[in-house]
């Protein structure tokens, strides 16, 4: 056992210092929800069946350990008030376990061992008891709260965007009994009175007086929510609130860095908060899914696009002299050097300044003015996404040349390889697609691509590609 002396004399063990702090409330409503999923498979089960078979507990028991890591995983119960984003929450955890449990029966090839119309009554039926017990148990607990929990009177330590963001969040959350009172401000960071009047809450007075603050409005609690510039304000105020018989809890000011994919995770005990990660390493499974998606609809497409390919083979062939594809050194994830795969839609040229095309630009063939127009000289990147080297969805590729030359002109350009590069992305249904004659609209691209990146998810790749065929009728593609 390892023990540790504290700089303030007493003896401690070493322990972890990340805790889980789940309420009794989200305890009462996780279990209510374990309960509804097996409830009703079993009544189902015995409505059409008058009997429960081992296969049918089974599938209980996964679909309860399904609902405790998928709910948990997801945040269904760190929700505020607001009913509608609970409701939409609760569907997405819902509809991943029954996505996850169909590919488990799928690949055990246990499926057809179950009745569909149970299948399909407890789907529905379980979502819809889940939403009303999320409702019920929550109209429970306000009511609770209000008639017997005693509140929290909290201060927050801080008046910029992170702090007030902090407030509405805790004093929404349903589940938490902080109650901000009002805010303090750091002697460093003095306000105007516009500024104060912007703030939720009443501006109580300065970091200098928060001991009379505390007294005067009876605070147990109290978040700081300073930059970290301020590490020895932050200091110095634990070391002097150790005697005040309050909470004291740091709220790190990292959002006002540039984060890439930021998160915070534990190793043996200690705290990490990565700042900048490539989603490739840090979701490992669902960047598989995301692998699988990518090979599965890339080769839909080549199928269903191969006579049109062909027609365009031909007429590149037939309309100048050259070969039907063309071959561009790009960066791809990480920096690496990629092929990148296109029909031909200009006449041979030497290309080593690689000037991005512009409009009425000569070396564009009629043929290739067409097929650049409706992004159509772009679909042998479909051989790229299943060799591996692309996606469907992510940053687009640029020029070696151009990554060069913007590298240290526009800031975390290169942040935009962190993730495969895509045939279509963020930035392009953005209207950030084609020519960046201007440092503002490279800017902008980049922008939409470290969003992409920081926001990631499948459900977003989907969106992208669904909206992907209205952004070809964009008119600044040459």
């Amino acid at each position: 056992m390892n023990i540790n002396v504290t700089p303030y004399g007493t003896v401690a063990r070493k322990r972890r210092l990340l805790n889980n702090h789940e309420s009794l409330a989200f305890w009462v409503q996780h279990i209510a929800d374990l309960v509804i999923v097996c409830g009703c498979l079993f009544f189902f089960t015995f409505l059409k069946l008058g009997e429960l078979p081992s296969n049918y507990r089974m599938l209980a028991v996964v679909s309860v350990l399904c609902v405790w890591i998928i709910y948990r995983r997801r945040g269904v119960y760190r929700q505020s008030l607001n009913f509608a984003k609970s409701a939409f929450r609760l569907f997405a955890a819902w509809f991943q376990v029954m996505l996850l449990l169909a590919l488990v029966g799928f690949a055990t090839k246990s499926s057809q061992s179950f009745s569909r119309e149970v299948l399909i009554e407890w789907a529905i039926a379980g979502y819809l008891l889940q939403l009303l017990s999320l409702n019920v148990l929550g109209s429970l607990y306000k009511q609770y709260k209000q008639l017997f929990s005693r509140e929290i009177p909290t201060l927050v330590l801080g008046t910029g965007e992170l702090a007030c963001n902090l407030v509405n969040n805790l004093n929404s959350n349903r589940w938490l009994p902080d109650r901000v009172v009002g805010f303090v401000h750091s002697d460093d960071y003095p306000l105007t009175d516009d500024e104060i009047g912007l703030l939720p809450l009443p501006l109580l007075g300065r970091s200098e007086a928060i001991r009379q603050l505390i007294k005067e409005n009876k605070v147990r609690r109290v978040y700081v929510a300073l930059p970290v510039a301020e590490s020895e304000l932050i200091e110095a105020l634990h070391i002097d609130l150790l005697d005040m018989n309050v909470d004291v809890i740091w709220v790190p000011d990292i959002f006002g860095l540039s984060l890439l994919n930021h998160s915070i995770r534990e190793v043996a005990g200690m705290p990490l908060i990565s700042l900048n990660e490539s989603p490739m390493t840090s979701r490992r499974s669902a960047i598989v899914l995301k692998n699988i998606l990518d090979k599965v609809l890339a080769t839909l497409a080549l199928i269903a696009f191969s006579p049109l390919m062909l027609g365009v083979a031909i007429a590149i062939k037939r309309s100048s002299p050259g070969p039907v594809f063309f071959k561009q050194d790009r960066h791809g994830w990480d920096g690496k050097i990629i092929k990148v795969w296109k029909f031909r839609s200009m006449k041979l040229h030497d290309d080593a300044e690689v000037k991005q095309a512009t409009k009425g630009d000569t070396r564009i063939t009629k043929v290739g003015a067409f097929i650049r127009r409706t992004s159509i000289d772009e679909l042998p990147q479909f051989f790229n996404v299943l060799q591996g080297t692309m996606s469907l969805v992510g940053p687009r590729p640029h020029a070696v040349a151009h990554n060069d030359y913007y590298s240290d002109k526009v800031n975390a350009y290169l942040a935009r390889h962190r993730i495969k590069p895509g045939i279509t992305g963020l930035a392009q249904i953005s209207g950030f697609r084609g020519e960046t004659e201007t440092l503002d609209k490279m800017e902008k691209r980049v922008e939409y691509d470290l969003a992409y990146i920081n926001n990631w998810s499948l459900t977003l790749d989907i969106k992208i590609i669904v909206k992907t065929p209205i952004s070809l009728f964009s008119k600044d593609i040459y």
